[in-house]
């Protein structure tokens, strides 16, 4: 079974809509109107045509045998501008020692953050539930694919990637953390105001405390959920681990799921990138394997292949040629896995 991950087509709607339906997730939501609109801003995006600060980039990994659409992911090019803050918490730690008693405590303490000039995120990652667990690792394919992408047009994006990892929830989707901080100062429910924040976040800054918050105030279950992440989140965060992310001490405000980071040119695809020519040689059976991406017209192709590098030229299987629409002589990138 092959697969290419490339960026989304109008004709991609009723393929999208379709994986939606399987979850209930505010980056995909089950609305045709909503994945049209996110579909043209992604066009558009990619054509250039859309500041940095609107940019968003949609990605779709296809099942080539079918054509449907399996998995998708996105990048939004700035989060964090004047008219759309990007909100956290830093999570600080503070001394008090009382000489009189000769004791002394460590506390941490959460301290609001907000960002007008933000990083790009990676995020958005949804991979249909047929083809989890797969040997091809789909979702494996369409996050890395992200990477190869902004090795290819640098300037789209900011200099630092930003991850917001999602933390473990309850079976009926609510947040502990939420629950003992942000709901107290809100009075809205954990899915309410997090969807709130796609269009207005203007509450956060109105209603949450600006002074410093202890985290030993918050109850036990709050306390152990803060910086964590959920079950199905760990093998995410472990190849973002892998490409250098890491974490620097800022959680949601939502739900306190840990912000991971790293530099647009400090991760590993982006130093380890290779771009090479195509030749007309073959590929031999001791080739080595890995991403393959090209820019044909608009449009960003990406798919797992095995190749050979020769005298500075890349060799890759006609199969890889002919899913890619890669020309001879045609740039491509390589990371080797």
């Amino acid at each position: 079974m092959s697969f290419i991950v490339r960026s989304v087509r109008r004709n991609d709607l009723a393929s999208l809509l379709s994986l939606a339906k399987q979850f209930t997730l505010l980056s995909l939501p089950a609305e045709e109107i909503v994945i049209k609109d996110k579909i043209e801003l992604s066009i558009s995006s990619f054509k250039g045509d859309v500041a940095k600060e609107d940019a968003m980039f949609l990605f779709v990994g296809e099942d080539i045998e079918t054509g449907g659409v399996v998995a998708c992911s996105q990048i939004k090019a700035k989060k964090g501008t004047k008219d759309k803050p990007c909100y956290s918490f830093k999570v600080l730690k503070r001394e008090h020692f009382s000489p009189d008693l000769s004791i002394g405590f460590i506390h941490q303490i959460l301290r609001l953050r907000i960002d007008t000039n933000g990083p790009s995120e990676i995020g958005g990652l949804i991979v249909d539930k047929a083809y989890r667990r797969r040997p091809e690792k789909i979702g494996k394919l369409i996050s890395l694919a992200r990477f190869m992408y902004i090795r290819h047009f640098p300037d789209f994006f900011e200099s630092k990637l930003l991850a917001e990892m999602a933390p473990p929830l309850l079976p009926d989707g609510r947040s502990d953390f939420w629950e003992s901080l942000g709901r107290r100062f809100t009075g809205i429910p954990y899915k309410e105001a997090d969807a709130l924040t796609e269009k207005n976040k203007e509450f956060i800054r109105s209603l949450f405390p600006q002074e410093d918050i202890y985290v030993c105030l918050l109850d036990a279950k709050a306390r152990l959920a803060l910086a964590q992440v959920g079950k199905e989140t760990v093998p995410a965060l472990k190849m973002l681990k892998g490409l250098g992310f890491s974490y620097h001490d800022e959680v949601d405000p939502f739900d306190g799921g840990p912000h991971y980071s790293v530099g647009k040119n400090d991760n590993k695809i982006a130093k380890e990138v290779q771009s090479l020519y195509v030749s007309n040689d073959g590929v031999s059976e001791s080739c080595g394997m890995g991403l393959v991406s090209v820019i044909d017209g608009d449009e960003f192709k990406c798919c797992l292949s095995n190749f050979e590098i020769k005298s500075n030229k890349v060799n890759l299987p006609n199969a890889t040629k002919q899913m890619l629409s890669i020309k001879e002589s045609e740039q491509v990138n390589i990371y080797q896995l």
